[in-house]
């Protein structure tokens, strides 16, 4: 073979707990401006409300993306997904949302919302490949690295 095929196996998903905090910190720099630090995502991951979620490679354990909402009454909101640059691309993040999606609805939530840089292209197609629909939008909410301010989507998804 002239150019050999890397062997994807998929991820396994498994709810996310703080002891994975210094791994989500090491994803969420790789994909976000100002990234949050092990103490906060410790805090979110503890908080009663959360509900996360982390794709691992089966035969490493290693953490290959997560994400992580929050439960308010029969909503929820994404709070935050990252991949991990080395598996972008390979299906993680559909997987990843997909059993999410799944984990957010057993909890009650009815619908659910999220925030997204409006120029973050892979992001907006994956959500719109799961339904989510614009339902508003947020000038200058997020910042780039160089400082400028950019827009954040407003997507909602019914789940019920």
């Amino acid at each position: 073979m002239l150019f050999p095929q890397r062997r994807i196996t998929a991820s396994v998903v498994r709810p996310l707990r703080a002891d994975r905090a210094e791994e989500c910190a090491r994803l969420h720099a790789s994909g976000f401006a100002y990234p949050w630090s092990v103490e906060e995502i410790v805090s979110l991951i503890a908080g009663p409300t959360a509900i996360g979620s982390a794709a691992l490679d089966p035969a490493s354990n290693k953490m290959r993306g997560f994400a992580l909402s929050r439960l308010a009454a029969d909503e929820a909101e994404i709070l935050t997904i990252a991949v991990d640059p080395a598996w972008r691309k390979y299906g993680v993040g559909r997987d990843l949302l997909r059993a999410h999606l799944g984990s957010v609805t057993l909890a009650g939530a009815k619908k659910i919302f999220l925030e997204v840089d409006a120029n973050n292209a892979p992001a907006l197609a994956l959500y719109r490949r799961f339904q989510f629909v614009k339902v508003g939008e947020r000038a200058g909410y997020y910042r780039r690295p160089d400082g400028q301010p950019a827009t954040a989507l407003i997507m909602r998804r019914d789940l019920a």
